[in-house]
């Protein structure tokens, strides 16, 4: 094992490569697949594996394969990701290298975003149907149910509501209940069923789970139902939902175990094959969320012709409930 000396040198031998600080400094804004880097920086797929081979071997980024894909990420925390952050501020903001790998990346990510808006623009009336093939949904609406407690609650937040399904499950139980979601097709969907399902405290508006429109310390309860593995960073929608409660207050999220099925991601825009313990307990922690709980929940059986299922979890977080100190 390398000394304290001999780690630095071989880290700093690893980032003081032209592409291999690009690379530092794209993962900078959140994790990328190997395509996707190699989409941005107009590279080979193999030049630019043996780059990430070394970054790797130094510690300076973390490799995480996802049934055929791969994707890469910064350390969250430690003495690589400080270096990592000392390295990238030092690039001149102005360097057109940098310029033209930020406006590619964007480009990318723009193109991530219309797809999967297409997509639930296309699938929206049969969404609930689609989700249901999975696993069952009774048995799943029990458990959030039994989990969020009896209530009643003064505000229930659900982030990327589509059909608006919690907010109709949660309307008994709450003063007010509020879904946001990007797509304006969903929306009307939404709509449409909580006035059929007579939820008169229920509404919903056009939001980012990553940048919710709702005061800091204003939720009882955030429900984050089937959405991370449509995020390029999970870990954003989590701190955003402790942010958005209450001291005290309760954050839910249900969504895939990690599984093996592509086509998921090619057919129905999944960006994450499900969700695996160690990220979620990583992205609680970071955000000041205490996991206090996890339900697992196996697919039913499905004929010899059709796919095989996915299973579901369901993780409970608190927040703590003395008061947060504010900003300076």
């Amino acid at each position: 094992m390398p000394s304290g000396l001999e780690q630095l040198v071989t880290e700093l031998r690893a980032a003081g490569e032209v592409s291999r600080l690009r690379i530092l400094d794209l993962l900078s804004a959140g994790e990328l697949s190997v395509g996707e880097l190699a989409q941005v920086m107009g590279q080979s797929q193999p030049r630019l594996s043996r780059h990430l081979k070394l970054l790797n071997a130094a510690g300076l980024i973390e490799r995480m394969p996802e049934g055929a894909w791969v994707f890469y990420r910064l350390p969250t925390s430690g003495p690589q990701r400080e270096l990592i952050d000392v390295l990238c501020a030092e690039i001149d903001p102005k360097d057109p290298s940098r310029l033209r790998d930020r406006e590619r990346l964007e480009q990318v990510r723009a193109d991530r975003t219309t797809t999967a808006q297409l997509y639930f623009s296309r699938v929206a009336e049969q969404w609930d149907r689609l989700r249901a093939l999975q696993y069952e949904e009774s048995k799943v609406e029990a458990a959030i149910l039994e989990a969020a407690g009896e209530g009643p609650f003064d505000l229930v937040v659900d982030f990327g509501t589509g059909t608006g399904r919690m907010l109709a499950l949660f309307s008994p139980r709450a003063d007010r209940v509020e879904g946001i979601d990007l797509s304006h097709q969903m929306l009307t969907v939404a709509r449409s069923n909580l006035r059929d399902a007579k939820a008169e405290n229920a509404a919903v508006r056009h939001g980012d789970v990553t940048a919710a429109p709702y005061e800091s310390d204003s939720a009882d309860l955030v429900i984050i139902h089937q959405v991370l593995h449509y995020l390029d960073d999970p870990s954003r929608a989590i701190a955003e939902a402790a942010r958005v409660l209450k001291p005290g207050g309760r954050l839910l999220v249900i969504d895939f175990a990690p599984h093996g099925l592509e086509a998921l991601r090619a057919e129905h825009a999944h960006r994450h094959l499900g969700v695996s313990e160690s990220d979620f307990r990583s992205w609680t922690q970071s955000a000041g969320l205490k996991l206090t709980d996890r339900r697992s929940f196996e697919p039913p059986s499905q004929p010899a012709d059709q796919p095989e299922g996915v299973a579901v979890n369901l993780w409970v977080a608190d927040l703590g409930a003395a008061p947060r100190q504010k900003a300076a």
